[in-house]
């Protein structure tokens, strides 16, 4: 299976231009899901109505690609928004609470930082997918766990369970990560602080997942 994009919005940004550099950006090439994750500086959540409008603008951009929309950590707001599904951490609502807000239908997965077990309980538990990191230092937020490349070998040896790799990767350093099994690789700043803009972005780490796929 090749690699693909799992796009998470810059921290905080403006709902009247953010739209629109979305659409282009996601026009730009594959992207398999798109993560709300509005969150302060101190990485304090933003209010519950700023998350539903931002849901509300972006969801049909999203879908318009037929790219995914989750929300970050709330389940609720997911639900009431109409998003595809819901990411959520270790300290957030637990995972069989959040699959009976959102039904089976819904999207769920999990962060499981560098730990086997909570990705094998995830797994066992119904999760869609998990995520694994932070594999690199990263300014989006502050990493609680140090994620290595032999987490996702032993992941892709063990089930068929997606997962994902989160956390400061970019084009220079994807590779790497791509090559040791991540199903999905998860990026914010490395696309959106990209040099050439978020649409080169894009572009530059689909060229990554091709040229992997066809080593």
């Amino acid at each position: 299976m090749q690699s693909r994009l799992y796009l998470i919005t810059p921290p905080l940004f403006d709902l009247e231009s953010f739209p629109d550099l979305l659409d282009k950006t996601l026009a730009a090439g594959d992207v398999a899901c798109l993560q709300l994750r509005l969150k302060q500086a101190d990485e304090t959540p933003v209010a519950d109505n700023l998350i539903l409008q931002a849901a509300e603008k972006l969801l049909p951009i999203a879908h318009k690609y037929d790219v995914s929309l989750l929300i970050n950590d709330r389940a609720d707001l997911a639900l009431t928004a109409g998003a595809d599904g819901v990411h959520v951490g270790q300290a957030d609502t637990p995972y069989a609470e959040v699959r009976q807000i959102l039904g089976q239908d819904a999207i769920i997965g999990v962060t499981c930082h560098d730990s086997r077990h909570l990705a094998m309980v995830a797994g066992e538990e119904g999760a869609d997918y998990i995520a694994f990191g932070a594999f690199f230092p990263t300014s989006t937020k502050t990493p609680s766990a140090q994620a290595g490349l032999d987490l996702l070998k032993w992941w892709q040896e063990t089930t068929e369970l997606p997962c994902v790799a989160i956390g400061g990767i970019t084009t220079e350093n994807a590779s790497t990560l791509i090559k040791a099994g991540a199903d999905f690789i998860a990026v914010s700043g490395g696309v959106w602080g990209y040099e050439h803009g978020p649409e080169e972005a894009v572009k530059a780490f689909n060229a990554l997942f091709l040229s992997s796929d066809e080593s």
